[in-house]
């Protein structure tokens, strides 16, 4: 399995940022990436379909979330992404010493379709555009 993991700073505190990406359905609140989530409930669990805003969407189902964690973990479903067997976690922390937090956004995943190298880059820049986002949201 390959791993991607990535971490920003933001000068705010943990509850402020998670109050705005803990809902498993606000990709769209701050992402530039994603245009529409749509949350359904089936008895598997709960599915969000991402409208991407180049086109295209993308199938995620909610694995565990833990609000006092501050943190939840997805899969992908189905989508137009290099990768198979992908699970995720997005999870806030209080930075030492209390002033602002962590945001972390770490993968397993096998690459599909294209070189390994390629679907790294590929998961490493929606964290990235993800956490950019953030950061002018946030001041960070």
């Amino acid at each position: 399995m390959t791993k991607v993991s990535s971490t920003t700073e933001l000068p705010v505190s943990a509850k402020t940022v998670w109050s705005v990406i803990g809902n498993f359905n606000a990709l769209p609140d701050w992402h530039p990436a994603v245009a529409k989530s749509e949350l359904k409930k089936e008895a598997g669990g709960t599915l969000r379909k991402l409208s991407l805003a180049g086109g295209g969407t993308i199938e995620e189902k909610l694995e565990q979330i833990d609000d006092k964690e501050r943190r939840y973990t997805y899969s992908i479903v189905s989508g137009p992404l290099p990768v198979n067997n992908y699970t995720a976690t997005l999870k806030v922390r209080e930075a030492e010493g209390g002033k602002g937090c962590s945001v972390e956004w770490s993968s397993e995943f096998e690459a599909k379709g294209a070189p390994e190298g390629d679907a790294v880059a590929a998961i490493s820049g929606i964290y990235e555009a993800g956490f950019d986002n953030l950061k002018k949201m946030f001041g960070g």
